[in-house]
């Protein structure tokens, strides 16, 4: 019996010196409420500040004032893990976070070099939204309804200096807007807008500005009323000609 005693003690003991000799080295465990950190339309989004490869410029540091180093772990108040990040002198470079019923909210990850993806999921895990960074600007970006229904995409050139096409839909699958590249040279665009009931709405060309980094009706625009009586308009560099 006492040797059993002896034994707990030692075990006891070296638990104990194993826990001080690391004490302060593990990021300390911070537990949030779901109401504050869970926004309705966006997810939970307090973390992105960290993240610089999609434009955060914080810096988490521990109790200390050190920046945080590796794996983190924080929680909600009820006992759910909430996020799992790996930091890099205070930056996120890998991370989840998570609904409280444990479904993943958001994963973020480095795929090469300069490019990383985010997918953001519904609380039921559908996917949101899919997004592929170049450097801390998005070059991919496609939103999903919880239908699996695209609701909007885009894609920018490589160089991430103009667009290549900008789409969006209703949830049942209509077009609202389509907007693509039909002259990459001369960056000239096609735009498409409709009725709630899928019917074409405005039509006509655009071109890119890029002395003002701005988008311009150029050239002959037909509009339609919701019976389908077309008129016809003329537009010069963004500038309608009467």
């Amino acid at each position: 019996m006492k040797k059993t005693i002896a034994t707990f003690i030692i075990i006891l003991f070296s638990v104990y010196s194993f826990a001080q000799q690391f004490k302060g080295q593990i990021p300390e465990v911070k537990r949030y409420s779901a109401a504050k950190v869970i926004d309705p339309d966006y997810g939970i989004r307090m973390y992105e500040k960290l993240n610089f490869q999609t434009g955060g410029d914080s810096v988490r540091n521990d109790k200390k004032g050190y920046a945080v180093q590796g794996f983190v772990e924080d929680y909600y108040d009820t006992g759910e893990l909430l996020h799992k990040g790996f930091y890099e002198d205070g930056h996120l470079t890998l991370y989840k976070n998570y609904f409280p019923n444990g479904v993943v909210e958001r994963s973020f990850s480095v795929t090469g070099y300069k490019k990383s993806s985010l997918s953001v999921f519904y609380p039921s895990g559908k996917l949101k939204s899919e997004i592929t960074f170049f450097e801390s600007s998005p070059q991919f970006w496609t939103d999903y309804y919880e239908n699996g229904q695209v609701e909007y995409t885009e894609e920018n050139a490589k160089s991430m200096e103009y667009l290549i096409f900008r789409k969006s839909y209703a949830q049942d699958g209509k077009p609202q807007e389509i907007f693509e590249l039909t002259n990459p040279k001369k960056k000239l665009y096609s735009k498409k807008e409709y009725y709630e009931n899928g019917n074409i709405k405005a039509e006509g060309p655009m071109a890119f500005n890029i002395n003002a980094f701005d988008y311009q009706k150029d050239g002959t625009w037909t509009e339609y009323d919701e019976k389908g009586n077309a008129r016809k308009e003329k537009w010069v560099k963004g500038e309608e000609v009467k």
